[in-house]
This record gives C-alpha cells, sequence and structure tokens, in this order.
C-alpha cells in the first residue's frame, strides 16, 4: 500500500495594507493592476506550471510581500499563504461601504469645516481690525488659523482650505481628479458658512465699515494688472509650501502646516496693500457673497488659480523635483504582479 502524504503545513502571514486610491490615477484603472490580478496569485509547487524550486518559492513570496508591505495597495488586512501565495480581499460589501464615506464624504465634510473656521477667523480679524496695527492682525490671525486647521485636520483631507492650492495638489498627485469639484465646493460653502457667521457676530456698524471683509484694495483699473500679478506670485509661494512641504515625502514634516499658515502671514504683509492678498477664492467668495461686494472680484479667482496650474507645470516639468505616494503606490504594485506572474 502507498503511504498517503503527509499534510502539507501551511502558515498564514498578516499584511496590513490599505484601500487607498491610487493618486492621480482612477480608482478603476489602480484595480486593474494589482488590486484586481491580486486576487488569485499563485506560485507553482516544483513540476507544475512554472516549476520554481522551494528556494525560489520562499524567495519570491519575500519579494512580494515586501513589496506589498510598502505599497499598501490591497484590502485593508490580506490573507497570504505559503501554500500557494494566495492574497484575498475581506468581505467587500463592509469594506466598500466604509470606504465609501472615508474616500469621498468625510474629506468633503472637513474641507467644509476647515474653510468655514479658517474664512470665520480671518473675516472676523479684518472686521475688528484697529487703525494703529495695520496688516499685522490680519496676517497673524490668517497665517496662526490656516496653520492649526492645518494641523488639525490635514490629516482627513489634505488641508487645502483653498480651491487654488486644491487644484495644484491635483495636478502633482497629491488629490485625484473625480475630488477635485467636490473639494471646490466644499470649500466655497465653507467660505461662505465662515464670512456669514463673522457678520453675525461682529457689530453691523464695524462689520460696513470693513466692507464684511470682503476686498475692496483694488479700487480702478489702473490696479488692475498689478493685482493680478501680485496674486499669482503670492498664491505661488503658497501652493509651493504646501506641495512641497506637505505632499513631497522628502520634505516634508511635523512643521509643515505652520510652514503654510507663516507662507500667508508673509504674503499678506508683503502684498496686502497692493491686492488685498487674497491667495484663495473662498476667501473671497463667502465675504462678496454676504456683504454684497462684487468689484473686480474675478481678480481673485484667476490669479490663484493661475497660480495653482503654474505651481503643477513646474512640478510636473521637472523644476521642482517630488515624490508622491501615488507614483510609488503603482510602481510597487506593477513590480508585485510582475513578480508573483513570472518569478525570480
Amino acid at each position: 500500500m502507498r503511504s498517503a502524504k503527509p499534510a502539507q503545513t501551511r502558515r498564514t502571514a498578516q499584511l496590513p495594507c490599505r484601500t487607498e486610491p491610487l493618486l492621480p490615477f482612477k480608482r478603476g484603472r489602480a484595480r486593474s493592476g494589482l488590486a484586481a490580478s491580486v486576487l488569485e496569485i499563485r506560485v507553482s509547487h516544483p513540476g507544475e506550471q512554472v516549476g520554481l524550486s522551494q528556494p525560489a518559492q520562499a524567495s519570491t513570496l519575500s519579494r512580494v510581500t515586501s513589496v506589498l508591505m510598502s505599497a499598501e495597495a490591497a484590502a485593508s488586512m490580506c490573507d497570504v499563504e505559503f501554500d500557494g501565495v494566495k492574497v484575498k480581499e475581506p468581505n467587500k460589501g463592509g469594506r466598500l461601504r466604509g470606504s465609501w464615506y472615508e474616500r469621498f464624504v468625510q474629506p468633503c465634510l472637513v474641507e467644509l469645516l476647515g474653510s468655514a473656521l479658517f474664512i470665520f477667523i480671518g473675516c472676523l480679524s479684518v472686521i475688528e481690525n484697529g487703525t494703529d496695527t495695520g496688516l499685522l492682525q490680519p496676517a497673524l490671525a490668517h497665517g496662526l488659523a490656516l496653520g492649526l486647521v492645518i494641523a488639525t485636520l490635514g490629516s482627513i483631507s489634505g488641508g487645502h482650505f483653498n480651491p487654488a492650492v486644491s487644484l495644484a495638489a491635483m495636478l502633482v498627485g497629491g488629490l485625484n481628479l473625480v475630488m477635485l469639484l467636490p473639494y471646490w465646493i466644499s470649500q466655497l460653502c465653507g467660505g461662505l458658512i465662515g464670512a456669514a457667521l463673522a457678520k453675525a457676530v461682529s457689530p453691523e456698524e464695524r462689520f460696513w465699515n470693513a466692507s464684511g471683509a470682503a476686498f475692496v484694495t483694488v479700487q480702478e483699473q489702473g490696479q488692475v494688472a498689478g493685482a493680478v500679478v501680485a496674486e499669482i506670485i503670492l498664491t505661488t509661494l503658497l501652493a509651493l509650501a504646501v506641495c512641497m512641504g506637505a505632499i513631497n515625502e522628502k520634505t516634508q514634516g511635523p512643521l509643515a502646516p505652520f510652514c503654510i499658515g507663516f507662507s500667508v502671514t508673509v504674503d499678506i504683509l508683503a502684498g496686502g496693500a497692493v491686492s488685498g492678498a487674497c491667495m484663495n477664492p473662498a476667501r473671497a467668495f463667502g465675504p462678496a457673497v454676504v456683504a454684497s461686494h462684487w468689484d473686480f472680484h474675478w481678480i481673485y479667482w484667476l490669479g490663484p488659480l493661475l497660480a495653482g496650474l503654474l505651481v503643477g507645470a513646474l512640478i510636473r516639468s521637472g523644476c521642482c523635483t517630488i515624490q508622491g505616494n501615488a507614483r510609488k503606490h503603482l510602481l510597487c504594485m506593477q513590480l508585485a504582479r510582475w513578480t508573483c506572474l513570472t518569478g525570480p
């Protein structure tokens, strides 16, 4: 009688992974790479299909495991079996329901809340600004408020609170394209809420004396060109601080939120008398609606958005080196797929 083959031992390793989308690529395209093909990846035993030796299987498994852990691209907990390197996604129902809220709804709510808080503080600092403080009070209030809001809420949404910053982040891979419009809507609604709250808590006389914190620096046509150029340059500094200080892995650090806020303070002190140093269409939109002041309002859309495009072009063209999670994740996922299918 033939002796029965001893049962093969099976070991299972747990890999911590995330289900975040790969930016700036579409989620469907990302899943067609590793996330789709990794559902059933098998490394054959000796004598089967590929014919890898046992050491080769172990080497391949080690490489796949390290790549998957660095890419963080599969499900929240992936089951990797040494019997056949089989990576399975968990139950899709609960994961997709949770990830849908975390990926799309929660970031937009945070952008709305953060924009409302930042613009409320900014508008109130302008309305209550004394004649003897000049630009110092609004500059410090805007910069410190933005730094605090980014430090507390930035880990959820990225801490943009500015349509121009969201545009630049999307161009460099820090924001998915499908989230750009929802971010803009959330930021504009937050700006409207913040300006309305500032009006509600301010004395009426002070509110109208400050034109509701709307931008009234540009009063005549001859100031338009200088104001547009100033907005482009000032917003470029802000967007670069965000992209290189918070999105770039080489230079990001715990002080990035306050460096971004400090750039706003510097911009207001430098360009406040030229254009008002808006740098944020949402900051201009809210007070304009509440105070019904639309004179030269388009300047505060054109300048910042052009600056966002400029920063994206500078980084994309290689003038500034950036290492975003999107490119690393996509490369690691493709490498893992190639390694599993072809062997070492």
